[in-house]
């Protein structure tokens, strides 16, 4: 606690920034009001629009209050008990008739560590089923499974973001945290400060684009090909640190040969970044003394995102800019639990502690601290679109929480109607969603103000968010939720509704592994200002900087990885001659379902549109504010056109906050990434069509 009375010294409920905040009771009908807390090191105090008005989604107005159940087709309000009796049931008599992996459970990258883990639990313990993944997956796994295979361990970030402007030289790749995490950027303007430089790619110029010192805008679905083409260069100018790479990595020769063969000019072509631009990114990045690389969804929410974050990383072996200090690569994590959210169990293929599903010893920890048997785990199961997909046929009941796939997934019109396909969907939730609304149980749950918890922000900080509030009467937590559906499917015990037992579970079945918590409490969290991990015992510091003495393989070396550039799964044609790609807006985050109930946040960015560059436009006989309908393979939407030149003019971009006639993801394409599983959000084709006006 701070020492300003009812004042509770809390975290934000968005981004993977997680800044610091306080939230102080006013005693009206939004029950706090949020205040600086510039003690907290990440954001200093900082707050963006979403932050400062995050607790406007407390007011009675805009949440769920009370249970809700599908009767004669309405959601109508109901008890707990019947609730979840009706629950219990219709899980289990779905497993009965059809087979436990018929029972399917969706999480989100937003939950805190704590649910997460018994999510996660309550899926292969109570449930017994291997369907459980999450929609962190459609955030961050390209570079969590390029990150893997490169340095034997995945953390967003292997460094604090204090060391950002420290740094001589920062490619940040598709990324625009000027609108996505606002307080990031003062680390963007003190590298600038401190005499470093930036070079932004992205094929728009966003507000993070006009602070950089150079500007790449390459086409949506090429960024292998762009980092392909900056080792190429080099390598040719004799540019690499053999000593580093002689003494610290694997791999180099094969990658070395693989770069080689995609030669500037050709480069040139495939991007659409002039060869000038290209030779100048590759020297600022070797004149650096220290040099980084940051991406985020642009590279990584492609088909081929996890070889396209692997030529990145290659970038940064080859120029001996990892391992050191204010050097390396880093994903900027997108969801506010997106890291801790895939360490500790609800994605398909992990248990806690990042450790695998089809690892006998991990497995045998694991069951240990549940006790239960190894055997009786079920295997890994489908990634996240892979288990949507399969709604309605092999799964057959969904237990949802914390995600809002009718907006976010990709190919949105599908996923809906595989949703509506199902015999029976649940819904827990702080707000009747686009999902919600489609759901036959709906449970209404305690938001991040109302609730402790812990979650783990981009750097590996693992923190703490306090209780300020009660939750309205009618309200659970997750944890009781889970806590009353196990027992009344058969476990009783081993589901605790208090988070801090439920968190030194979870520090007992991380211990070992790649992830270790088993040194973190809330009393040292309290204390330092959160706790980097891993953190393997009371007495282990934390480790805010990985690998500065060795990698995580068995041999301490990091591994290159040799890659080819390929085309985007879809690439324009006569139909569809325009590339779509998507992301976000200042005043609105995710899927909008809080934000958009936010009148401050509505006022700045009221619904969606469609950017696209006046050349374009003209061709289409379009003006600014038109209506114009976006059409692709999958679906056709109707939205204002907004015109500017800080795009590419064969390419549009739409946000996608919203759902209905201009819902961004109808058009995404569902393609899959073969290591990660990511779809490829970032690149699809679509043509634009004129509306009449009436």
């Amino acid at each position: 606690m701070s020492n300003t009375v009812a004042t509770t010294d809390t975290h934000c409920p968005y981004c993977a920034l997680q800044c610091g905040m306080g939230l102080r009771r006013t005693g009206g009908a939004v029950p706090v009001s949020v205040v600086e807390r510039p003690g907290f090191p990440v954001n200093r105090g900082a707050l963006c629009g979403k932050g400062s008005n995050a607790a406007a989604v407390l007011a009675p107005g805009a949440r769920l209050s009370t249970p809700l159940v599908r009767r004669d087709g309405e959601l109508r309000p109901a008890g707990w008990d019947e609730a979840l009796d009706l629950v219990a049931d219709r899980l289990t008599g779905t497993a009965a008739a059809y087979g436990r992996d018929a029972v399917g459970v969706f999480g989100g990258g937003g939950l805190t560590n704590e649910k997460a883990y018994l999510l996660g639990k309550f899926a292969r313990v109570a449930l017994r089923t291997s369907a459980i993944d999450y929609n962190g997956r459609f955030c961050m796994s390209s570079a969590a499974a390029a990150g893997t295979r490169a340095f034997g361990l995945d953390r967003g970030l292997p460094f604090p973001v204090a060391d950002i402007p420290g740094a001589g030289c920062v490619i940040l790749v598709g990324s625009n945290p000027a609108e996505t995490m606002p307080p990031f950027v003062r680390y963007l303007r003190e590298l600038r400060e401190n005499g470093g430089t930036l070079v932004v790619v992205d094929p728009r110029r966003t507000r993070t684009a006009e602070l950089a010192d150079l500007h790449l805008a390459p086409r949506p679905g090429t960024d292998l090909a762009l980092a392909l083409g900056l080792l190429h260069l080099v390598v040719a100018d004799g540019r690499t640190d053999e000593d580093f790479i002689a003494g610290r990595t694997t791999g180099w020769a094969e990658t070395r040969a693989a770069a080689m063969a995609h030669w500037p000019e050709h480069v040139e072509a495939v991007t659409g970044v002039p060869l000038p631009q290209l030779r100048e990114a590759a020297r600022l990045f070797c004149d650096a003394d220290s040099a980084m690389v940051l991406t985020a969804r642009g590279p990584e929410q492609q088909a081929k995102g996890t070889d396209t974050v692997s030529a990145w990383i290659n970038l940064c072996l080859a120029t001996g800019n990892a391992g050191r200090p204010n050097a390396g690569y880093g994903c900027l994590t997108g969801q506010g639990n997106g890291q801790g959210g895939r360490e500790h169990g609800q994605k398909a293929d992990q248990l806690p502690g990042y450790r695998k599903l089809d690892d006998p010893a991990a497995r045998a920890h694991v069951a240990a601290v549940w006790g239960v048997d190894p055997d009786s785990l079920p295997g890994p199961g489908r990634s996240a679109y892979e288990l949507l997909d399969s709604l309605g046929g092999e799964v057959r009941a969904l237990l949802l929480t914390g995600s809002n796939p009718v907006v976010s997934a990709p190919h949105a019109g599908h996923v809906t109607e595989r949703l509506r396909s199902l015999d029976f969907l649940v819904v827990s939730d702080v707000v009747l969603s686009e999902t919600a609304e489609l759901a036959d149980v709906v449970l209404p749950v305690a938001q991040w103000a109302e609730e402790t918890g812990t979650m783990t922000n981009l750097e590996g900080r693992v923190i703490l968010r306090r209780k300020a509030v009660d939750a309205p009467a009618g309200v659970r937590t997750d944890l009781e939720v889970l806590h009353a559906l196990a027992a009344r499917l058969g476990h009783g015990e081993g589901f605790p509704t208090d988070p801090e037992k439920a968190f030194d579970e979870l520090r007992r079945a991380s211990a070992g592994g790649p992830a270790d918590y088993a040194g973190i409490s809330y009393e040292r969290i309290a204390a330092e200002d959160g706790v980097f991990w891993p953190c393997s015992s009371p007495e282990h510091p934390g480790t805010p900087r990985l690998f500065l003495e060795r990698f995580a393989h068995p041999d301490g070396r990091a591994r290159f990885t040799p890659v080819q550039h390929r085309p985007a799964a879809e690439e324009p044609d006569a139909r569809y001659p325009v590339r779509l790609t998507t992301g976000r807006v200042l005043a609105q985050y995710q899927s909008g379902a809080q934000t958009r109930r936010v009148d401050a946040l509505n006022a700045a960015a009221p619904g969606p549109y469609v950017e696209l560059h006046p050349l374009l436009a003209d061709r289409l006989g379009v003006r600014d504010g038109d209506q114009v309908a976006v059409v692709s393979r999958r679906g056709r939407t109707v939205t204002p056109a907004r015109l500017t030149t800080a795009i590419r003019p064969d390419t549009v971009f739409m946000p996608f906050h919203w759902a209905g006639e201009g819902s961004a993801n109808i058009h995404t394409n569902p393609a899959l990434d073969p290591v990660s599983r990511m779809p490829e959000f970032k690149a699809c084709a679509v043509r634009l069509e004129p509306v009449a006006s009436a």
